[in-house]
């Protein structure tokens, strides 16, 4: 086993295999994942922090065998910070909390290379953040019929005075989100608030929208995944990259943008690479910045 010693922010850490192949169609090491975390290190760590991270790990690449581990790893460093969040039992888990670079450079040198959290974070488990909608579309569906939803679903949202904000998911599908950012919001509401708007965009969508969990139903639809509003539930970051053949981002888009596409009629255009990605937000900045701060109160149904 090949390592390199590196330090960040005064911390040491001892990166192994660099050179290993973990995207090989496309020639994409260690090194690379390290390199684009690093550059968009300071998009994704603001969505990272205070969060249980649930890490997804391909130690031998995209192409092998992967596993999931929400535990934080027993071996790591003094400094990585932790939490206790009960499981549904009751009992305490210590999970890893990514809330400065030198711990994303630890869990990267994990090949954890997606990075999926929870609505809420760890000192406050049962107070979501943000609602979401995971449209993901079905056999015979596209992002591009997941991104007729998104319109419709801004445009429901509009008049009722909550701001939306979409990304990719970086597979097949595109994810709503309507910060909240209030201590009273829970998940109880958020749920049955995105579940009516699931079940309504159904009754009048009916050859493009389906709020139902059976796969069976979901044939030519985009399923509006409303449960993923849930305490025990986890969505893939922003900015994470997917374990797909190429290094593929779960990116934000702007509105206007996610029309143009639309529009385009090219689901590949959806695709934002990590180069891509890092490019664009050195020329924006983080798209979804507001997801963190912008405080909304669900109306009523």
């Amino acid at each position: 086993m090949s390592r390199t010693f590196v330090d960040i922010a005064g911390k040491r850490l001892s990166l192994s295999n660099l050179e290993k192949d973990l995207y090989p169609s496309h020639g994409f090491t260690k090194a690379h994942v390290l390199e684009y975390y690093t550059r968009i290190g300071e998009c994704i760590l603001p969505h990272l922090k205070d969060r249980a991270l649930t890490l997804k790990r391909y130690p031998e690449g995209v192409e092998k065998d992967f596993f999931f581990e929400k535990r934080c790893p027993s071996h790591r460093p003094a400094w990585v910070k932790t939490a206790e969040v009960p499981l549904d039992d009751g009992e305490p888990m210590t999970v890893c909390l990514v809330d400065d670079l030198e711990t994303l450079m630890w869990v990267e040198n994990l090949a954890s290379l997606e990075l999926h959290v929870p609505l809420a974070r760890a000192g406050s488990p049962d107070t979501p953040d943000s609602m979401v909608f995971d449209l993901d579309p079905g056999d015979g569906a596209d992002i591009l019929d997941c991104a007729r939803v998104a319109l419709i679903l801004r445009d429901l949202f509009s008049p009722l005075r909550l701001a939306s904000y979409v990304k990719t998911s970086g597979r097949k599908g595109l994810h709503v989100y309507v910060p909240l950012n209030r201590r009273e919001t829970t998940f109880e509401e958020t749920k049955t608030f995105s579940r009516a708007v699931a079940l309504i965009l159904q009754k009048n969508y009916p050859d493009l929208v389906t709020a139902k969990m059976a796969k069976g139903e979901r044939k030519g639809k985009v399923f509006i995944n409303w449960s993923q509003n849930d305490a025990s539930k986890t969505m893939i970051c922003v900015y994470s990259l997917r374990a797909r053949e190429k290094p593929i981002v779960s990116f934000p888009l702007e509105w206007k943008e996610l029309e143009r596409l639309a529009e385009r009629g090219d689901p590949e255009k959806f695709h934002i690479t990590h180069a891509e990605a890092v490019s664009r937000t050195e020329k924006t900045g983080d798209l979804f910045r507001e997801v963190l701060t912008k405080k909304q109160k669900l109306p009523h149904l």
